[in-house]
């Protein structure tokens, strides 16, 4: 990455950017290739985030809180040549559900062998499964055009938002009647009910009900969860639609390679420069006055941060509308994730007796049942991380072995749930750290008996110390829940859902924006498009 300059070159810009996560880098090299005059400033000194990749255990590189790619949109790949500047991608090829006192459930790229798995546990599932897949890529692709676009406007007699409706509109109507109504189930169903309609085993619905849970406090049996499993469907790579993948080096290099694509075009990036307030002159803002006291002028300011810290840290309520304000603070944050990083001296062995090492280099699910996941979410209703959670985790260093020293390994677990309010109150969650690791690595052990000769290094995070680290509210991983109601144009918050602000000349531009959370970019590209387009910068 090109070297970051410890002071800005000037004291004025058309365009400064707060935060230097991979949304806030993406806003910023758009910006710069249109030609403006662009700064970003970020808190600490790595870039990225919550995709970042850092030396946590010397030697072993962890992808310290987002660990896979499937959302980030292959166009801004394309227009920012991400490749060129250094973006590697690595698919993941299967999804595993170890069992206790079984050899698992395996969903292979090779449809065939994928049927015969499910074969194993219902006969019906296994011939319903590639159908269920077309029906998903087709409503996947329907939702593309969602995501793809700036939110739509219904309350708006703008003609330009009209056309809009009009355009998505015919997008529907092109869906058959079927898709519809499965479109309107998927907005209303809970993932494990929407699932039911098409499959009755175990382990198959609840490994697949995981991906709607993510990110949301919410069970799998909840409501609206059945649109977040759809969410993470839409994966993409190369133009494959449910296509998972690691980026080679850690997720980290995704943001160095948005951060050396924006300097490419003429940005400047500032690492170790936190932001204490946003200047603000007759409703109008004017700069940002950093921790240390510079004072930077620009014409437009852009918050990469989520909803709550911008209005209600760097703004403050006195420059915000009493209805605004309100507003953002029902915005849901909810934090109810959790991380747990293990650097291994050499892979664990799972109780399964498959033969070789196939079927663990995409991602392990531990969901062995409904009840179980469902169980997991009780206990965090209640203010308790989850004894036996609900895992996603992958092995990263058997695909790409940059990331460990020669014959060692990472292992990165995403656990839910841990919910942010824990029952002592948050503040206290680093007296529970060293419990809920516990209970993450005593799972893992059901299935994997010697992962405990194995770990020489671990890093533990709660939802406070992700908020603690990255400035996360309450550590939310998507900046705010992807529940229906802080969607499309409710996210964040109705009428303000374009990017624009209250304050006159401060934007948007994180995954508290549309269309949401996940390791994407699509907030960072449509905020600068909608400026260019708007001449708002």
């Amino acid at each position: 990455m090109n070297e970051h300059t410890d002071k800005p070159r000037s004291n004025s810009y058309d365009a400064v950017v707060i935060g230097g996560g991979h949304n806030g880098l993406v806003c910023a090299a758009y910006l710069a290739k249109a030609g403006k005059k662009v700064l970003v400033v970020e808190r600490r000194q790595v870039l990225g985030g919550a995709a970042v990749s850092e030396e946590t255990v010397k030697g072993f590189t962890f992808s310290t809180f987002s660990y896979v790619v499937s959302l980030f949109r292959p166009h801004i790949i394309r227009e920012l040549d991400l490749v060129r500047h250094g973006l590697q991608i690595i698919p993941m090829e299967t999804t595993y559900n170890p069992l206790p006192g079984d050899k698992g459930l395996v969903r292979w790229a090779d449809s065939g062998k994928t049927r015969d798995e499910i074969a194993r546990f219902s006969p019906k599932d296994a011939s319903l499964y590639p159908e269920f897949g077309l029906a998903m890529g087709r409503l996947s692709r329907f939702t593309k055009n969602v995501i793809d676009t700036t939110a739509p406007q219904p309350a708006s007699l703008d003609p330009r938002e009209l056309m809009k409706m009009l355009r998505l509109g015919r997008h529907l109507r092109d869906l058959d009647p079927e898709m519809r109504y499965l479109n309107l189930k998927l907005l209303t169903m809970s993932a494990v009910d929407f699932l039911h309609e098409w499959f009755e085993s175990e382990p198959l619905v609840p490994s697949m009900a995981g991906s709607g849970i993510i990110g949301t406090f919410l069970g799998i049996r909840s409501p609206g969860t059945a649109y977040v499993l759809l969410h993470h469907y839409m994966g993409e790579i190369d133009g494959a639609f449910r296509a998972w993948g690691f980026s080679k080096g850690g997720t980290g290099q995704i943001s160095i390679a948005c951060a050396n694509a924006a300097e490419s075009f003429g940005a400047e990036i500032i690492a170790g420069a936190g932001v204490d307030h946003v200047k603000i002159r007759n409703g109008r803002a004017v700069g940002v006055v950093l921790e240390n006291g510079d004072e930077i002028k620009a014409a437009t300011v852009i918050s990469s941060l989520d909803p709550n810290r911008t209005f209600l840290k760097l703004v403050g309520e006195r420059e915000l509308p009493g209805e605004f304000v309100s507003n953002i603070r029902r915005y849901k944050n909810r934090g109810s994730s959790g991380k747990v990083n293990l650097a291994l001296d050499r892979l664990p062995s799972f109780r399964d007796g498959r033969p070789g090492i196939s079927h663990l280099k995409g991602d392990i699910t531990i969901a062995p049942s409904v009840d179980y996941v469902e169980r997991a979410y009780d206990e965090a209703k209640y203010g308790e991380f989850s004894k036996r959670p609900f895992l996603n985790i992958v092995i990263p260093s058997l695909s790409d072995p940059s990331v460990a020293p020669p014959g060692k390994h990472v292992l990165s677990a995403f656990v839910q749930y841990a919910p942010y309010n824990i029952r002592e109150g948050a503040e206290n969650w680093p007296e529970k750290r060293d419990a809920f690791g516990d209970a993450v690595i005593d799972t893992i052990e059901e299935f994997c008996p010697d992962i405990r000769e194995c770990i020489v290094g671990k890093q533990v995070l709660s939802p406070w110390d992700i908020e603690k680290i990255t400035g996360l509210t309450e550590g939310n991983i998507f900046q705010g829940e992807l529940s229906l109601e802080q969607l499309a144009f409710l996210r964040p918050v109705a009428e303000w859902s374009r990017y624009r602000s209250p304050v006159r000349n401060l934007w948007m531009c994180g995954s508290g924006t549309h269309p949401g959370g996940g390791v994407m970019g699509a907030p960072g590209e449509l905020a600068a498009k909608t400026m260019l387009g708007e001449g708002g910068v």
